[in-house]
């Protein structure tokens, strides 16, 4: 631990959470964009039929991967985390295929999102598209279970660092200077625990580089959050959850009764405020 990962006394800021039931309103996507909303709790948002099929799909996924990055669990799909762009673009257009068949014959709940909410942007002269470079274009999200154990699955972390420092041969790092938004759909979740758990604070540069997370944003210390509010959102199967990933957000520990959590993850933010690009 650096001598002075204690001395940084982490700033509370104040935390908007809309939680409701049914389908979703593409407003309030765009008010979590623009950072007027912290998160965004939407209950029974796509059937458990979809959810049953897209998990079945997930675990006998011949592209299902163990992930080798430091952060515990399985995935399918690609992620920008730690990687250049034409590695990162590389594993997009070989995972294409196992990510398209999580969903078969099935409506696609997250194309269906990502094409609402474009025809609503688009109204607003503002272009959404995936995330391109001359390696390739993004996928429309990956799947993801965690299994570590212990008070939480996934360490507390942000989503900005990461996006800021991806590299100039991304267009992605435009986004961290404003709200980098994690998008996740939960075909899958433990009867107990597996919560999204959000605290009260959004770190600055100078924040993460007196934690050592300055290039990754994981994981923070427990100590280093001790005094900040925290509140739990508590997830079922068929639910969307979505955030200002500037924010420090982990996952609690889950309960072994052999139900895994397996959720859909995209992130999408303005890179300019005519353009809104889509990733993993």
């Amino acid at each position: 631990m650096k001598p002075n990962q204690q001395s940084q006394v982490p700033a509370i800021s104040p935390v908007d959470i809309r939680e409701r039931t049914g389908s979703i309103n593409t407003a309030e996507i765009i008010s979590v964009l623009k950072g007027e909303i912290t998160a965004l709790h939407i209950s029974q948002a796509f059937s458990t039929e979809v959810a049953e099929e897209i998990t079945t799909n997930f675990v006998g996924s011949p592209g299902l991967k163990e992930r080798n990055d430091g952060v515990p669990g399985q995935y399918v799909g690609a992620s920008h985390y730690r990687k250049d762009a034409a590695t990162y673009f590389k594993e997009v257009e070989n995972a294409r295929p196992h990510v398209d068949a999580l969903f078969g014959n099935l409506v696609d709940p997250v194309r269906a999102l990502f094409d609402a909410l474009k025809r609503e942007l688009h109204k607003q002269g503002v272009e959404l598209r995936l995330a391109r470079s001359e390696h390739g274009q993004a996928n429309v999200c990956r799947a993801l279970s965690w299994s570590g154990s212990g008070t939480f699955s996934l360490d507390p972390h942000d989503d900005v660092a990461q996006v800021l420092r991806a590299g100039n041969d991304y267009e992605i790092s435009a986004v961290a200077h404003n709200t980098v938004a994690a998008l996740n759909f939960y075909p899958s979740m433990p009867e107990e625990g597996g919560n999204l758990r959000l605290w009260s604070h959004k770190p600055t540069v100078a924040d993460r580089k007196s934690q050592g997370v300055e290039t990754t944003g994981y994981p923070y210390p427990a100590a280093y959050l001790e005094a900040v509010p925290s509140r739990e959102i508590q997830l079922k199967a068929g639910d969307i959850a979505l955030l200002d990933g500037g924010f420090v957000h982990g996952v609690t520990g889950q309960s072994g009764n052999g139900k895994r959590r397996v959720l859909l993850n995209s992130f999408f933010g303005f890179a300019r405020p005519d353009l809104v690009l889509w990733w993993t």
